[in-house]
């Protein structure tokens, strides 16, 4: 697969053309930012890390019955994906109260909710990422509702998965984001996207609570690098 023009840099990735028009390559950073972009920073070897364990979690996610954009993993730092029209709708799972949330409603971190949340947010870094609901992005085109309705029945099924997966590895599965694209080559089938890391995760160890995630370079934490690499060796153990 032959690598050429860059189509788009965002925070965390870079994503590339190939000689295949369905298919992209996507290269990790190990830029860091947070606060929409206002604290900026590097973590060494993020790009590598983020790589391996979010190629782990699509293979299992597809071993489960959870259809995605990747196809392989190409070296440390590049994933081939299929090529999506990245919906701009990302879809938020909370299983604990954490972050912004226990802010807006006042409540103490680490509170566990009568059952699952799921939100949602309007795909801009201008914006600072709304929140929206399904009628916003219905109406503004953003999604359909035969969009909408797949992206929450997936983004379920894959917490039902993931925070057993993490469970059976002494993790918390927090709350994370998830993104979503259309397939050209599965005429429009909306498939799962983007990665799934601690980028985009909020990771507590199950006993101590200790977090193993972004939270650690937005809050001065210390200790960022070797919480990824804790993940990442729980997660390919």
């Amino acid at each position: 697969m032959e690598k050429k023009e860059e189509l788009y840099e965002g925070k965390a990735k870079v994503i590339f053309s190939t000689d295949n028009p369905n298919r992209s390559i996507m290269y990790f950073k190990d830029d860091a930012t947070a606060f929409d972009g206002k604290k900026k920073g590097t973590i060494n070897d993020k790009g590598v890390i983020n790589n391996k364990i979010s190629s782990e979690i699509f293979r299992f996610l597809e071993k489960n019955g959870v259809k995605s954009h990747f196809v392989e993993e190409l070296s440390e730092r590049e994933m081939l994906v299929k090529k999506v029209e990245i919906i701009p709708v990302e879809v938020i799972i909370r299983n604990i109260i954490a972050g912004s949330l226990a802010k807006r409603l006042g409540i103490e971190e680490g509170t566990k909710p009568g059952e699952v949340i799921i939100e949602f947010c309007y795909k801009s870094d201008e914006l600072g990422d709304p929140f929206i609901n399904e009628y916003v992005a219905r109406a503004m085109g953003y999604a359909t509702k035969e969009e909408m309705d797949e992206m929450t029945r997936v983004a379920f099924k894959v917490n039902e998965l993931l925070s057993k997966f993490f469970d059976e590895r002494g993790i918390l599965l927090v709350d994370y984001k998830l993104e979503f694209g259309r397939s050209a080559e599965d005429n429009g089938a909306v498939l799962l996207a983007d990665e799934i890391t601690p980028d985009g995760c909020r990771l507590w160890d199950k006993v101590t609570k200790e977090k193993l995630d972004k939270d650690r370079f937005r809050r001065d934490l210390g200790g960022v690098e070797e919480a990824y690499g804790e993940v990442l060796k729980k997660v390919t153990e």
